[in-house]
C-alpha cells in the first residue's frame, strides 16, 4: 500500500505545505525506490556517489591536520555546504527519471547552479544551529570540567551530557534539512517556507522519521566501515531515497513551478 493513499492533514500555517501521515516502515519504501533509479541510472548517481565520498575523504584529512578546530570547520562546511549541492544534483536525477528524460551530470550541475542561492539561505539556518551546538557543547566543558585523573562518574556525567547535547541539535539539523533541500528543486519555494515546512512534516511523523534518521546512520556507518568505499552506493542510495520521501510526504502542489529546469514539467509516473 502506497503511502500517498493516506489523507493530506490540512495545516493551519499557510507559510508550511501540508503533509501526510506516514506508517513508520514508510521509509524501507523510500529505500526500495531509491534503489532502483540507482539501477535505472548507475553512472550518474555512482559518480555523484563517487565525488561525495572523495570530499568525504578529503575533509576527515584536513580535520587530522588541523586539529579540533580543523575537525570542526571540514565538517560545517561538508556536512552543510558541499553535501545538500550534491544531493540536489541526485534529486534532479531522480525527478529526470519520473518524467522520461534521460538523466545527465549536466542537467544535474545545471540544477545545482540554478537552486545554488536558495540553498545558501537554508544552509544558513543549518550553520546557525551549528554554532549554537558547537557552542552549548563547550558550555558543558565549563559546567562539567574534565581533569587527567577524573573517576568513571565523572566520565559518565560529561559524555551523558554531551550524547544530549548532540542528540538535542542533531534533531533540529535533521528536522531543517530532511525534506527542505528536495522542495527546494521540487517547487518554486523560498528557504524559509521549505524549511519550516521540512521541520512540520517532521513533527508530524515522529516515528517514521526516527525510522529514517536510522537507516541514514546505518547506511553511513556502512560507507565507513568499508573505508569510504561503500559511499559511493549508500550515499546516492539516501539521496535518491529522500527525494521518494519527500514527494510521499510534503504536498506542495499549491506552489508554483519553475519556470525551467527538470521539475517545471509535471511527473509521468
Amino acid at each position: 500500500m502506497s503511502d500517498t493513499d493516506e489523507p493530506l492533514e490540512v495545516q493551519t500555517q499557510t507559510v508550511a505545505a501540508p503533509c501526510r501521515a506516514l506508517s513508520p516502515w514508510a521509509p524501507f519504501g523510500w529505500i526500495r525506490e531509491g534503489w532502483q533509479d540507482i539501477r535505472r541510472a548507475p553512472r550518474q548517481s555512482l559518480r555523484h556517489g563517487l565525488v561525495m565520498a572523495l570530499l568525504t575523504g578529503l575533509i576527515g584529512l584536513v580535520a587530522y591536520y588541523l586539529g579540533s578546530l580543523g575537525l570542526l570547520l571540514a565538517g560545517l562546511f561538508g556536512a552543510i555546504f558541499l553535501g545538500p549541492m550534491l544531493a540536489i544534483g541526485l534529486f534532479s536525477i531522480s525527478a529526470a527519471l519520473e518524467r522520461d528524460q534521460k538523466p545527465s551530470m549536466l542537467r544535474a550541475l545545471h540544477a545545482e547552479k540554478r537552486h545554488l542561492g536558495t540553498q545558501m539561505v537554508s544552509a544558513l539556518v543549518l550553520l546557525a544551529v551549528c554554532l549554537v551546538w558547537a557552542r552549548s557543547a563547550s558550555m558543558v566543558h565549563i559546567f562539567l570540567p574534565m581533569e587527567v585523573d577524573s573517576g568513571w562518574q565523572e566520565l559518565v556525567g560529561y559524555w551523558s551530557a554531551q550524547l544530549v547535547v548532540s542528540l538535542f541539535f542533531s534533531a533540529i539539523i535533521f528536522s531543517v534539512g530532511v525534506f527542505s533541500v528536495p522542495m527546494i528543486l521540487h517547487r518554486d519555494v523560498d528557504a524559509i517556507t521549505a524549511v519550516v515546512s521540512s521541520v512540520n512534516a517532521v513533527n508530524r511523523n515522529k516515528r517514521a522519521m526516527f525510522v529514517w534518521a536510522l537507516l541514514i546512520v546505518l547506511a553511513v556507518a556502512v560507507g565507513l566501515a568499508t573505508f569510504l568505499v561503500g559511499l559511493v552506493i549508500t550515499l546516492p542510495l539516501i539521496a535518491h531515497a529522500s527525494w521518494h520521501g519527500y514527494l510521499q510526504t510534503i504536498d506542495a502542489s499549491e506552489f508554483p513551478r519553475h519556470k525551467e529546469g527538470i521539475t517545471s514539467t509535471a511527473r509521468v509516473t
